[in-house]
């Protein structure tokens, strides 16, 4: 039988480029962290510099980390799109110097990302990864970013997106969420992927965190039925009677003691630097075969990380022996759609034109949504 270790993942997602204030940081050490995406808000390089700042902070080893729908920068497609819209609005190239120094080009924000290793930091690209852990817990994650849409945004798709998850996974960290799971708009529309949620129901990692949906914080515990469907759905594949919803937001319609038992526990939150929930063996809701805990973490709210972060303890497998036990050591399993570091942008003949103008500037920043 394999032995097993408690291991503390805190779990964050949507800071866009903010910073914790110095009282809700995060204090403990932990043994993961991760960051779900949306590490800015207009992917310019001032605030990757904050997201990497407030990553040291934190006080993990590990600390994985993926895009955004926000981070244009690190989606070459997508930013180049973006900068071929702006000249043809315009009827002018940009400064290519200058979108390079906003916006990081010819590979730079990977490049911040590759030199923050020493401190723990990983950026993965959409696949599968494994990490033997200080603590000899074994992680095996899976990592993606796209969300589905035709905006103008990073890591977006039309159509269908293969999300393969494979069984045995520990943690599927994505930036979007399921359908039907903490994806609520402002406007009252879910918005999370069907075509994620298929995945997450047949593969039934232990975890799945996301963010994207700001109003959609919380966390709950999934029962899965014994028979999925081969379409499943949120309404299809889970067993509602034994799934728990462990916090959220809750509505504004509440009773008022209700209310009020809320807000007692988010001062409470926000005092350690957390929301917490364990869900080892030992626990009373125990993370076994057949369940699958959902993390809505994004923290944004009004401009400020208003909402706490999730520390989530479960047991993991430790590593058997002979493995590199007690140091961290990862292996990439099956990356897929792998983001390259793009070329310097604007490198054609019209990119040598140079705008001073206060004008031009100004063009740029409206059309990168910087405005």
């Amino acid at each position: 039988m394999a032995t097993t270790v408690e291991t503390k993942i805190l779990i964050i997602s949507d800071t866009h480029g903010l910073s914790f204030s110095r009282d809700a940081t995060p204090k403990e050490r932990f043994d993961v962290a991760i960051h779900c995406g949306d590490l800015t808000d207009h992917s310019k390089v001032d605030e990757y510099e904050e997201t990497l700042k407030l990553l040291h902070k934190i006080n993990a080893p590990l600390k994985l980390v993926i895009a955004g729908n926000h981070d244009f920068s690190l989606d070459s497609s997508a930013l180049h799109n973006m900068i071929a819209e702006a000249n043809q609005r315009y009827e002018e190239p940009l400064d290519s110097s200058l979108v390079n120094k906003e916006f990081g080009g010819d590979g730079k924000i990977r490049e911040m990302f590759q030199k923050a290793r020493s401190s723990g930091v990983r950026f993965l690209d959409e696949g599968t990864y494994q990490f033997t852990l200080q603590n000899e817990g074994v992680l095996k994650v899976y990592a993606s970013p796209y969300i589905p849409g035709t905006e103008a945004w990073a890591f977006q798709f039309a159509g269908a997106h293969d999300f393969n998850i494979e069984k045995g996974t520990d943690i599927a960290i994505t930036h979007g969420p399921p359908h039907g799971i903490f994806d609520i708009s402002g406007d009252k529309k879910r918005i999370g992927c069907p075509q994620l949620f298929r995945a997450v129901a047949k593969s039934q990692p232990k975890i799945h965190c996301f963010g994207h949906v700001h109003g959609g914080w919380g966390a709950k515990l999934v029962a899965w039925r014994k028979q999925i469907p081969e379409t499943p759905t949120h309404m299809s594949a889970i067993d509602n009677a034994s799934s728990v919803v462990l916090e959220n937001l809750g509505r504004h319609n509440e009773p008022e003691d209700i209310m009020r038992a809320r807000k007692e526990r988010f001062e409470q939150y926000r005092s350690q630097g957390y929301c917490g929930t364990s869900h080892g063996m030992g626990d009373e809701h125990p993370l076994k075969a057949g369940y699958t805990l959902f993390v809505n973490a994004a923290i944004e709210d009004g401009g400020t990380l208003a909402r706490p972060p999730w520390l989530v303890q479960v047991d993991l497998e430790t590593a058997k022996l002979g493995d590199l036990a007690g140091t961290l050591h990862e292996n990439t399993v099956h990356p897929a759609n792998t983001q390259s570091a793009f070329a310097p942008l604007g490198s054609g003949k019209s990119a040598k034109r140079k705008y001073g103008s206060d004008s031009t500037t100004e063009k740029t920043y409206k059309n990168l949504r910087l405005e």
